[in-house]
C-alpha cells in the first residue's frame, strides 16, 4: 500500500470513531478542547512504551532495580523510554481528571449520556490502579513503601479488609510475589480492561452525536473531515512534541533500591492517593477508607438519575448563577478544608476528651460532622439566599469533595515533613 493508501485508511478510522458531521459549536478551540482524545492519545503511547520497556525489565525482587539502572545508563535512549513511560502515566491521572471535571461541570452526564458517565469513573478508576500498579514496579525506596502504605490502608476496610490486603499483596507483606501480581495487572489485565471499557466509552459518544454543547436554534452541523478531524491531529502532535521535551529535561524519579527494613521519613503514599493518607491523619480508619469512599461513590453514581427541574444540557456550570455558586462554593470548601485540618491537627484530641466514647465515633463520626455540619449548612445558606435550584445544590456538593480532595492531597505532599507532621 502507498503512502495516500495509508493515509487514507488512518483517516477512515480516526473518522470511525466519530459521527460524520458534528456541531460546530463543539469543535472550537477551548481550554478543555480534546482533554478524551488527549487521554485516549495518553494510553497510546503508554501502551507503546510499555511493550518495548518489557524487553528490559525483569519482574523480580533481586533484578528488577538493577534492569532499571541497566535500561536508564546502557540502553540507547533507554532513559528517554522510561521517562515517557513515566510521564505519560502521570499526564494520564491529571488529563483524566479534568475530563471527569469538564462533563460534569459542562452538564454532560445526562439523559443518554448517564452511562457513558458511569464507564468514565470506572476508568477513573482503572487509570489509578493501573498507575499504582507500575508505581511498584521499579522497586526502590520511593515505590516499596507508597505501596506498602496504600496496601495497608486496605486493612482498614471492615470485614473484609485484612484479607483484601493479603490477596493484593499476596501475603502480609510487600515482596515478590506482590510484584509479579503488580506486574501482571499492570502490562496484562489492566490495559485489555481499559481497551475495552475505552471501546465502549467512545463508541456511546460517537452514537451521541459528539461532546455535549449548548443547543441553540441556530445549531449548525458540519463534517468531521476535515473540520475536527484536522484540529484533532494538530492537538496530538503538541501533546507528543511537548511530552517529548519534558521527557528530555525532567527524569522520572528512581530512588536507592527498595530496602524493607529501612522505612523513609516520611513515607508518603503515590501524590494521586494523597488525600486519602491525609484524610487518615484526621479521621478513624474505618471512615477514611470505606464509608466515606463509599458515600462518595454512590452520591457520584446517583447524580445523572436525580430528577431536575431546569437542567441546561451543554451549558457550563448550567447558568451564570451556576457559575458564581461554583466559584464561592470554591472558596468555602477550600478555607473549611484548612479550617478543618489545622483545628484537627492543633486542637481537637477526642479520643482523650472522650475516653469511653467508642473511638469509631469520637474519632470517626463527629470528626466527619465537624465537616458536613457546616457544609451542610452552606448547602442551605446558598439555597436560601441565592434561590439556588438543586442543580447548583448538586453542583456545590461536587466541588465541595473535589475540592476538600484537592487541598488534602496538596497539603499531604507538599506541607508533611518528618513523621507527617504538618509545617514540618
Amino acid at each position: 500500500m502507498n503512502t495516500a493508501g495509508h493515509s487514507k485508511a488512518i483517516t477512515k478510522l480516526l473518522l470511525h470513531l466519530h459521527p460524520n458531521k458534528v456541531d460546530e459549536q463543539s469543535i472550537k478551540f477551548t481550554r478543555t478542547f480534546g482533554l478524551g482524545g488527549v487521554a485516549a492519545l495518553l494510553f497510546v503511547i503508554l501502551f507503546i512504551t510499555g511493550m518495548l520497556l518489557r524487553f528490559a525489565y525483569v519482574p523480580s525482587v533481586k533484578e528488577a532495580y538493577d534492569s532499571i539502572i541497566e535500561l536508564q545508563n546502557n540502553v540507547v535512549f533507554g532513559q528517554l523510554l522510561r521517562n515517557l513511560h513515566y510521564w505519560s502515566g502521570m499526564g494520564l491521572v491529571l488529563v483524566s481528571f479534568l475530563h471527569v471535571i469538564r462533563v460534569f461541570y459542562s452538564q454532560s452526564i445526562y439523559y443518554e449520556r448517564r452511562k457513558n458517565w458511569i464507564y468514565g469513573l470506572l476508568m477513573m478508576f482503572l487509570v489509578l490502579f493501573s498507575n499504582f500498579t507500575g508505581y511498584l514496579l521499579p522497586w526502590d525506596q520511593l515505590a516499596f513503601w507508597a505501596v506498602t502504605i496504600m496496601t495497608n490502608m486496605l486493612s482498614y476496610i471492615p470485614f473484609i479488609g485484612d484479607a483484601l490486603a493479603d490477596m493484593v499483596r499476596g501475603g502480609d507483606e510487600v515482596t515478590e510475589i506482590t510484584l509479579l501480581r503488580f506486574y501482571h495487572f499492570h502490562t496484562g489485565l489492566l490495559p485489555l480492561l481499559m481497551v475495552f471499557l475505552m471501546s465502549i466509552h467512545f463508541w456511546l459518544v460517537r452514537k451521541s452525536k459528539g461532546v455535549t454543547v449548548q443547543t441553540s436554534e441556530k445549531r449548525e452541523m458540519v463534517p468531521t473531515h476535515p473540520n475536527l478531524l484536522y484540529k484533532e491531529i494538530v492537538v496530538a502532535l503538541i501533546v507528543i512534541v511537548a511530552l517529548f521535551l519534558f521527557s528530555m529535561l525532567v527524569n522520572a524519579p528512581l530512588q536507592d533500591k527498595a530496602n524493607p527494613l529501612i522505612s523513609p521519613n516520611p513515607s508518603k503514599a503515590p501524590w494521586y492517593f494523597m488525600g486519602f493518607q491525609e484524610l487518615l491523619l484526621h479521621i478513624h480508619p474505618g471512615f477514611g477508607i470505606f464509608v466515606i469512599p463509599l458515600l462518595v461513590t454512590a452520591f457520584l453514581v446517583y447524580i445523572p438519575y436525580m430528577k431536575y427541574t431546569d437542567l441546561k444540557v451543554g451549558v457550563w456550570f448550567n447558568s451564570d448563577k451556576g457559575k458564581k455558586l461554583t466559584l464561592i462554593t470554591f472558596v468555602f470548601a477550600v478555607l473549611l478544608t484548612l479550617v478543618v485540618i489545622v483545628t484537627s491537627e492543633y486542637f481537637l484530641d477526642l479520643r482523650d476528651w472522650m475516653p469511653q466514647v467508642p473511638v469509631l465515633i469520637s474519632t470517626g463520626l463527629l470528626l466527619l460532622l465537624l465537616y458536613m455540619v457546616p457544609a451542610a449548612a452552606y448547602l442551605y445558606y446558598i439555597k436560601s439566599k441565592f434561590d439556588a435550584a438543586k442543580i447548583d445544590i448538586v453542583m456545590a456538593m461536587f466541588t465541595i469533595l473535589i475540592t476538600a480532595y484537592i487541598v488534602m492531597t496538596i497539603v499531604g505532599s507538599l506541607l508533611r515533613g518528618e513523621g507527617m507532621h504538618l509545617f514540618a
